[in-house]
């Protein structure tokens, strides 16, 4: 029997999430949104300003400055949440909401997380 609709593919269905989340979390100048983008390579955030349209900064595991403590893509993970962190302190930013892009709240996303938690943003 033929399906109705057709088979999406993990990048449609991880955008469809991604929308899904961003009905519920927002960011604003005050408090921005923690964005995290995970290719098979490399790791990305960004803290974004909503309400302007605009990215404050960004940092990803290739940027200066990151110091990562143990080997792997989840050391360089919680690196580039430490250095977002010292940034965003930097730059006068305590809060932020947490926006894991429709990736699962596992593994290297996670490490991002606990990286800017440890950094000394609050989520």
């Amino acid at each position: 029997m033929r399906a109705i609709h057709s088979p999406k593919s993990s990048k449609d269905r991880r955008y469809r999430r991604h929308l899904r989340v961003r009905q519920r979390v927002a960011g604003t100048l005050e408090r921005p949104r923690l964005v995290v983008f995970r290719s098979l390579k490399h790791i990305y955030a960004q803290l974004v300003d909503d309400s302007n349209g605009k990215a404050l900064l960004g940092v990803s595991d290739t940027s200066e400055g990151i110091a990562t403590g143990s080997e792997g893509k989840v050391g360089k993970a919680e690196a580039v949440g430490q250095l977002i962190a010292a940034k965003a302190k930097a730059a006068g930013i305590a809060k932020v909401v947490f926006d894991h892009a429709g990736y699962k709240y596992h593994g290297r996303v996670k490490a991002v997380a606990e990286g800017a938690r440890k950094g000394g943003l609050e989520f």
